[in-house]
């Protein structure tokens, strides 16, 4: 009999950052973008980095000593009210580029403070 299994999503994302990014992290993630910061367990917490919840999911920020930041793999976030997110980056000073490439979807790019690229996506 063979076994099944269902996929249910995904529960994180890594998003690798240089040694001592915990702040930077909190001030982006939390501060700027609004994310709830979630407590690491104990024992991880020795590693350094940071977790921020994401809707259902989670952003991991984890240290990685030869640290090199992600210009193509990125995390997508689906947000609603895309424009007033796109507003607020503005107001702080965050640069993004809008895409159209996409039917269907309002979307731009921008880095985390470590370089990383992150999307933003609506679906129109």
């Amino acid at each position: 009999m063979a076994m099944r299994f269902e996929w249910m999503g995904l529960d994180h994302v890594q998003l690798a950052a240089p040694a001592g990014c915990e702040e930077e992290a909190r001030r982006f993630f939390s501060g700027l973008l609004g994310m709830e910061e979630v407590e690491k367990p104990e024992k991880l917490r020795v590693r350094g980095g940071a977790w921020f919840r994401c809707g259902m999911q989670m952003i991991h920020v984890g240290v990685e000593a030869s640290f090199v930041p992600a210009k193509k793999a990125h995390p997508a976030f689906l947000v609603r009210n895309i424009e007033t997110l796109m507003r607020h980056l503005e107001e702080h000073g965050v640069a993004y580029r809008l895409d159209d490439e996409i039917p269907g979807l309002i979307r731009f790019f921008t880095e985390d403070p470590f370089g990383n690229r992150l999307e933003f996506m609506e679906v129109r």
